[in-house]
């Protein structure tokens, strides 16, 4: 006879078990749920990027009405130290730079004439090499400007690993340390190469190979186009800059030990590309905080600089318009007001600032941790370096790349390359303050229309979408035709997203 009590029993605790412990699911259904999941991440991250991309389109600065109407006396202004110091979101992005063409070989050969400062010809090296590879052609290691404001006399090895770069790329590029000898006295079709030209201008200058076995190019910079090119090419300017042009050893070596010293004095830094330098007041007309005399110092050295164009320039326009460097005043006002406190250690990647010690006083009285190359290295370790510009500028770029957060007072070249890298690596930390903005706040709180209280929350409401989230490259500004409208566009290397950082969950390439 059953006993329906027991199997009445049976059957509620399997029912009540069931319920607490549900069957095991599925492979089917395991798999898609890590589908849904994966999708869920991806829109998410797309989302935010798209929010952020939209901001500082739609934003580029805050007006005076849009300031005061920002304004809300009871907010907070204490930042938490995630706020402060760590990375924007960035989940699932990584670099994604792998080959997608193999290169020929060829009998060619190109020669390069690099041009500009450090930066400018790193990034003119990297559009040589996709150049070199678009147009069949060996390339001989580029020789680097020694006739630029700085006078480097240094050689591609002084600055650069040669023998990594050779092998590095050559999947991608024939690269060789000389012309054959035979080639020497052979004629050479000279170059200047148009600016931001695209893959078919580069495929009809094949046409030289037909008369000649040599081309030389002039000028490196900016001789490719942002935008609009094929995927594996600009995979392979990213290649030539990221992992290719490795700085010379004892260069990398001092930076690594420069970096170490700072992490000793405090753990967390920022790196500030102060550009407060004499070239540069001089060049972009700025004179703002400065006497009479050195503002005539510097208009004499434009008027004598013949490769200057402009010569006549408002400095009160310039400064307005956003197109000054932050003054060391206006950075300590700044990054007081962003939260970081005075005991924040600060690097100081630049130059010598103009005005000594009198114009930097107006940083370090707010920030008194302030430390140059100078001081952290021995003059036994600098002394290698001296009168080599490119060389402490190398220095400079290593100790930028490793720093907690990342602060250019000008969007020049180095300060452009320095944030791509570092979106390249994972979006690190990249404050970049809205000069025109921030002109503003300070004139209306120094005129007395805006209370200093509100200023901390203004400046931050201001840099919220301005600290090196993912984001799509911006195009050119609407309304400018021609060739012009290139020159307003967002550079490659300033932001090297979305054709060599990829959103997907590939391991690293």
């Amino acid at each position: 006879m059953v006993n329906r009590g027991a199997h009445h029993s049976r059957t509620i605790f399997s029912s009540a078990t069931a319920r607490i412990f549900p069957r095991k699911p599925s492979p089917f259904t395991i798999t898609l749920q890590i589908f849904f999941l994966f999708a869920f991440s991806i829109l998410l991250f797309l989302f935010y990027t798209r929010n952020s991309f939209e901001y500082e389109q739609k934003h580029p600065y805050f007006s005076r009405e849009s300031l005061l109407n920002q304004v809300d006396v009871h907010s907070t202004v204490e930042m938490s130290e995630e706020q402060l110091w760590y990375a924007p979101f960035s989940h699932g992005v990584h670099p994604c730079i792998e080959p997608t063409a193999k290169y020929k070989g060829s009998d060619r050969y190109m020669t390069v004439r690099s041009n500009g400062g450090l930066n400018q010809m790193r990034t003119g090296i990297s559009d040589m090499v996709a150049v070199a590879h678009i147009m069949n052609a060996t390339l001989v290691i580029p020789q680097l400007d020694k006739r630029s404001f700085w006078h480097d006399s240094s050689t591609f090895s002084d600055i650069f690993d040669e023998l990594h770069f050779i092998q590095t790329l050559r999947g991608d590029v024939q690269i060789v340390k000389e012309l054959p000898q035979e080639l020497e006295a052979l004629p050479r079709a000279r170059k200047h190469f148009v600016s931001w030209s695209g893959v078919s201008y580069y495929e009809e200058l094949t046409q030289l190979w037909k008369d000649y076995q040599v081309v030389h190019v002039a000028k490196s910079d900016s001789r490719l186009a942002n935008n609009g090119l094929p995927l594996d090419i600009q995979r392979l300017r990213c290649r030539a800059l990221y992992h290719a042009l490795r700085f010379a050893p004892p260069i990398e070596s001092l930076g690594k030990k420069l970096v170490e010293r700072l992490r000793a004095r405090g753990g967390r830094y920022i790196a500030l590309h102060l550009r407060y330098e004499k070239d540069m007041l001089a060049y972009t007309g700025c004179t703002y905080g400065l006497s009479d005399a050195e503002s005539e110092e510097l208009r004499i050295m434009r008027e004598n600089t013949k490769h200057w164009k402009v010569k006549n320039i408002n400095s009160t326009e310039q400064r307005v318009g956003g197109f000054c460097p932050l003054t060391p005043k206006e950075v300590g006002i700044f990054l007081k007001a962003l939260g970081y406190p005075p005991s924040t250690p600060i690097y100081i990647a630049a130059g010598e600032i103009y005005g000594g010690n009198a114009h930097l006083l107006e940083l370090t009285s707010r920030f008194p941790n302030v430390v140059f190359k100078e001081t952290l290295a021995t003059h036994e370790e600098l002394r290698a370096f001296a009168n080599h510009a490119s060389q402490t500028a190398a220095l400079d770029y290593i100790i930028s790349i490793e720093s907690d957060v990342f602060v250019p007072s000008y969007s020049g070249n180095m300060a452009r390359a320095v944030e791509g890298h570092r979106r390249f690596l994972g979006h690190r930390k990249t404050i970049s303050p809205d000069r025109k903005g921030l002109v503003e706040v300070f004139d209306m709180v120094e005129s007395g229309q805006l209370e200093r209280s509100m200023l901390s929350y203004l400046v931050q409401q201001m840099h919220e979408d301005r600290q090196g989230a993912p984001r799509k490259r911006r195009g050119p500004i609407q309304g400018i035709k021609g060739r012009g409208r290139f020159r307003t566009e967002e550079n490659f290397y300033e932001n090297p997203y979305p054709e060599c950082i990829c959103t997907s969950k590939r391991h690293f390439q």
